[in-house]
């Protein structure tokens, strides 16, 4: 199924009737669970960032998502601890990722596209697994080409293990990804995930082609977010939409709620990256600048202040030689909230969430329609 994916183009559906399976969605929901396991707290941080910010309601309600995912989380966690640990180089760079967890977003979301439906079972559990050893796939690739020594707090797979294997490790990850697709046996599944892996490879394609381009526009930009970040979310959806026996229809509108929470995500995870606290994102700050990716606030920056571009420059020639940066970076970061640059980057964060919220109008209401809410308000509000 082909969804446009332009942020300048994807059209909103209007909120239509639920359908009458929203019963069926209801009567699937698991059972109440003690919590997140460890490895995936994403949850349980947000409910405590907003019960900070003193967004009661919205931590209420994410202490309610909590509850109603903890048995699909645990049963992908359970799963996904069992996922072979191969003692050649490859397999043991590939596990130095896996172990190190992360945010199980992606998986997540397609739990709750299907239990919009018929709910979770093995099935859809290969599903889950599949889409987070395509995303892991991308960072053990992604270290490569940005030449990183960090990931998630730890040193990345190819500092340690070197980059021919982190690459070969990446390729393994997609081959078993797509063997527990075709497993799970859904007709159509498994050929929109090579088309997903083929716009994902394309629009790293336009980073490259941009990287260290302080004139990268956001058009390039877009480009990248939509085919990098958005389409596996827009995947995610619209598997687990097909999974829970969706009709078409909805199986679209979950699909659209995965590029704008994809866009969503790239927006707030930009603001991280120049503004956001160390300790919490496990990266330093200008890291996606240091090696030369365009950000969306950097590029709202730009096209206002004339004087940014040498500021810029200044500050990747200080890191390149070896020398403090932390001057220049403060001055990027001036200008980014001199310009209104931060305040307008966030606020198309909330708009792609807003227009995210308004594609569930088309699935049936329940539990797993307001988690797929709240997922979409908490994800701009994150600080992690």
């Amino acid at each position: 199924m082909k969804v446009a994916t332009s942020p300048s183009t994807v059209d909103v559906l209007p909120a239509g009737p639920a359908s009458q399976t929203s019963a069926l969605a209801d009567s699937a929901e698991p059972a109440v669970g003690a919590g997140l396991p460890a490895g995936v707290n994403l949850l349980e941080r947000l409910e405590g960032i907003c019960a900070d910010r003193g967004l009661a309601n919205l931590a209420d309600r994410l202490d309610d998502m909590v509850r109603f995912v903890a048995t699909d989380m645990a049963s992908f966690e359970n799963e996904f601890s069992q996922f072979p640990r191969r003692p050649q180089l490859v397999g043991q760079s590939a596990s130095h990722l896996l172990d190190l967890g992360g945010k199980r977003l992606r998986p997540l979301c397609l739990s709750l596209a299907a239990r919009a439906g018929h709910g979770f079972g093995p099935r859809v559990l290969d599903l889950a697994i599949a889409v987070e050893l395509v995303h892991a796939a991308t960072l053990l690739h992604d270290d490569v080409v940005d030449m990183s020594d960090a990931r998630r707090g730890a040193p990345t797979a190819r500092s340690i293990f070197g980059n021919a294997a982190s690459i070969f490790a990446g390729d393994w990850l997609l081959v078993e990804a797509l063997r527990r697709v075709r497993r799970a046996e859904f007709p159509g599944l498994l050929e929109s995930l090579f088309d997903t892996i083929e716009e994902m490879i394309f629009a790293e394609s336009v980073q490259l082609e941009n990287r260290g381009r302080l004139d990268m526009g956001r058009e390039a930009y877009f480009q990248v977010v939509e085919g990098k970040t958005a389409s596996v979310f827009r995947w995610a959806m619209d598997a687990g939409a097909a999974a829970g026996g969706l009709d078409e229809e909805q199986r679209a509108a979950l699909a659209h709620y995965g590029v704008h929470l994809g866009i969503t995500f790239q927006a707030v995870d930009d603001l991280l990256d120049l503004t956001g606290d160390p300790e919490k994102t496990g990266k330093l700050l200008f890291t996606d600048l240091g090696e030369g990716k365009m950000t969306l606030p950097l590029i709202f920056a730009l096209e206002r202040d004339d004087e940014l571009a040498a500021k810029v420059e200044e500050f990747l020639e200080r890191s390149r030689d070896g020398r403090s940066a932390a001057p220049a970076a403060q001055r990027v970061v001036d200008s980014l909230r001199r310009t209104g640059a931060v305040t307008d980057c966030l606020a198309l964060a909330r708009d792609h969430s807003r227009r995210a919220v308004e594609y569930l109008g088309r699935i049936p209401d329940g539990r797993a329609r307001r988690s797929l809410e709240t997922v979409a308000e908490a994800i701009v509000d994150r600080d992690l």
